[in-house]
């Protein structure tokens, strides 16, 4: 198997330039005439298997067959209203809190690690039922990041902001955005909790790498755009920054004197000392004798200077300032639309859905609700792509794949813990949840992959970020291991790939349900003809009524097989 490697890894590079267009229709109608009996409704037509398959690969952790069977007799809509109806589903820090009980029932000195985290990140992927809402709060962790790896952020914690990004999924952007700039966890790894007001006399200034990000990384971008997401120049063709430094000097000191949650704050608890013990899931607080009393002057805007300190008003009128900027709709729409659907989304897609975050049709900023039905909706999203296309598609990361595999073939916990542990090394998936190596993610939105034909063609595809020679072996026989013997603590997440057995006697049909489940039908006749007949290579011997066990696991590893093949094609690693 070694020889596929690189060949897998460069027919994935020249892949990740194909992609899907799509357009729309309408039509209209009206009364008949007075004494002439109304034509028949339309037959309802159903949606198609593959057709509520893609869908589901864009707006959930992976399709199963009783979702595609499910969503074939309503509507995308309809689907897309119920989920967002759904509450909350089960959270995370209870689940860590319920974890360190146990461990310390046979150890007393037991502390969390990231892999409880692990645990219910994959239970929620695999099982829970608000999965719009799991998808979209996963997308929210790669916008708005911050990372287990470094150690000043506390297991805790972490579960705590990642419930939070759940509570904000479908909810305002204003909201969303105060929630993190306050989360103990975001001001721990972006350092701006216990954050100082300046002081001329010593030459302390307050630190600034919150107030950077919160504009290059999670709100407006480096350069003013258009609605439409392309950037806006100045008279001589050059891009107009939405910032400068002097911005981000100002904007910090509206992040000084928050720091840690205590009912009877003091100088101490400002410092870390005598902490609460739910401080690290409970919103920063202001300390107003830390606060910066000065003028404030950034996106054209100043607060002046005023005394006393007014730490929570000066946040809001900041917070506020940020959230009007015009870059903010077409900025993280475009994000959105890259995590979920396309890396290079039309202009016009683009537009479309800035002009839902700037008004939900009834007044609303930042309704994101309204923006997710918008991105899932669109017709770039909802037709499937032309074979000619070279513009459109995504490539799957990691943890989607993993996630496909999982909640297609029915896998499941043997302790009932689900122990994926860390997969972030590039020996594995090179990707772990809430585990990057930087603010910046495990990739940019705007990577492009040196010497490329998607370069030349001013294409973007952010997840080749994390694509060379290792990390593909490293998926390659990830994938190999988990489909063989499962995945995890003790191979702890297996999947019996019962249902694919029952068909393997027919390695069309396997060949047609890899297809549906995993390529919403856009597997090519090419490599269909090629599955089947690696599927029919693998002989089940004649029933003789003495040799059923060699029957089971001929047809086992026919099944295995096709999983493997299919999932380590490129075809299927360009969701299109």
């Amino acid at each position: 198997m070694s020889g596929l490697k690189p060949r897998i890894l460069a027919l994935a590079l020249v892949a990740g330039a194909l992609a899907a267009c799509g357009g729309g229709g309408g039509g209209g109608g009206g009364s008949p005439p007075s004494g002439v009996s109304p034509p028949p409704p339309p037959p309802v037509v159903r949606l198609s298997p593959a057709e509520t398959s893609r869908f589901l690969t864009q707006a959930t952790f992976g399709p199963t067959a009783t979702q595609i069977e499910a969503l074939r007799d309503s509507s995308y809509s309809s689907w897309i209203n119920a989920q967002i109806a759904l509450p909350q589903g089960a959270l995370a820090v209870p689940y860590v809190d319920q974890r360190l009980t146990e461990l310390r029932a046979t150890n007393a000195n037991a502390s969390l690690s990231a892999n409880q985290f692990y645990e219910y990140f994959w239970r929620e992927v695999a099982t829970a039922d608000d999965q719009l809402r799991q998808r979209v709060r996963f997308a929210y962790s790669q916008i708005f990041v911050i990372s287990m790896a470094d150690a000043n952020v506390e297991i805790r914690g972490a579960a705590s902001y990642y419930d939070m990004l759940g509570r904000n999924a479908f909810g305002n952007f204003r909201t969303l955005l105060e929630d993190v700039t306050l989360h103990p966890m975001m001001g721990r790894y972006l350092t701006h909790l216990g954050n100082q007001r300046e002081d001329p006399a010593t030459g302390r200034t307050p630190d600034e790498n919150y107030a950077r990000e919160v504009m290059q990384l999670m709100s407006i971008g480096l350069f003013e755009l258009n609605q439409d997401g392309t950037l806006r120049r100045d008279a001589s063709g050059n891009p107009i920054p939405t910032y400068t430094k002097a911005d981000i000097t100002d904007l910090a000191k509206v992040f000084t004197g928050y720091s840690w949650y205590h009912p009877t704050p003091s100088n101490n608890t400002f410092f870390g000392r005598n902490r609460d013990p739910d401080s690290n899931i409970r919103p920063m607080i202001a300390y107003p004798q830390y606060y910066s009393v000065s003028a404030k002057t950034f996106l054209g805007n100043t607060i002046p200077a005023a005394t006393p300190a007014n730490p929570a008003g000066e946040l809001r009128t900041a917070l506020d300032l940020i959230f009007n900027h015009p870059n903010v709709g077409p900025f993280i729409g475009r994000q959105l639309i890259q995590r979920l659907v396309s890396s290079n989304p039309s202009p016009a897609y683009v537009q479309r859905v800035a002009a839902v975050f700037n008004n939900n049709g009834s007044g609303v900023r930042g309704d994101m609700g309204a923006v997710i039905r918008a991105i899932l909706l669109d017709p770039e999203a909802r037709t499937a792509p032309a074979g000619t296309s070279t513009s459109d598609g995504k490539l799957r990361e990691p943890i989607i794949r993993l996630a496909n595999w999982i909640r297609a073939f029915g896998a499941t916990s043997q302790s009932g813990f689900w122990a994926i542990n860390s997969t972030t090394a590039n020996t594995s998936l090179g990707q772990s949840p809430l585990a990057a190596p930087s603010v910046f993610n495990f990739y940019r939105p705007g990577y492009v992959p040196p010497g490329t034909r998607m370069g030349q063609a001013g294409l973007v595809a952010p997840e080749f970020q994390t694509v060379d020679e290792v990390t593909t072996a490293g998926y390659i026989n990830t994938m190999q291991t988990a489909i063989t013997s499962g995945i995890g603590a003790s191979s702890d997440v297996r999947s019996a790939l019962t249902n694919e057995v029952a068909v393997a006697n027919d390695p069309a049909a396997l060949a047609d349900r890899m297809n549906t489940l995993l390529m919403y039908g856009s597997m090519s006749t090419t490599m269909r003809q090629r599955l089947v007949e690696a599927i029919t290579s693998v002989t089940v011997p004649a029933s003789t009524g003495s040799n059923q066990a060699a029957i089971d696991t001929a047809l086992l590893n026919r099944a295995r097989l096709a999983v493997f093949l299919t999932m380590t094609s490129p075809e299927y690693l360009i969701q299109r």
